[in-house]
């Protein structure tokens, strides 16, 4: 059965507040033996930081694989303690990450509501047959 997974625009319409989101650039390799993936899962798991794989930004315009994003399920309060260890183990000082080939986002909610009509029932067949 395949897995169904939700894009990251969705995620923060549900969660109804803005959404961290890690992908990974590197596409040299296949997602799941990314070193710096597995080695930030890893750290995540250990931290009791929860995670959990979704898909991009949602575009009518294209499709995209997954490839490896995760939704980080921690509030986007820079003083809210659980967020401040996750940034410091994500960036360096300068906001630059320490991690090639990853890139850590943030998708405020307003940005996320601009694909409320996709939440519609049968949106998505209608797109379809409109294709």
């Amino acid at each position: 059965m395949p897995q169904l997974l939700q894009n990251i625009d969705q995620i923060g319409r549900a969660k109804q507040r803005d959404v961290l989101f890690l992908e990974f650039t590197n596409t040299a390799a296949p997602y799941a033996s990314n070193p710096a993936r597995e080695k930030i899962l890893t750290w995540f798991d250990a931290n009791g930081i929860v995670y959990v794989e979704c898909g991009g930004y949602t575009s009518e315009m294209r499709t995209e694989p997954y490839r490896g994003q995760v939704y980080i399920d921690v509030p986007y309060e820079v003083s809210d303690p659980a967020y401040m260890q996750l940034e410091a183990f994500l960036e360096h000082a300068d906001g630059s990450m320490r991690w090639d080939g990853a890139r850590f986002i943030c998708y405020p909610l307003d940005y996320c509501m601009r694909n409320a009509q996709q939440d519609a029932p049968g949106f998505w067949d209608r797109w379809a047959a409109d294709f």
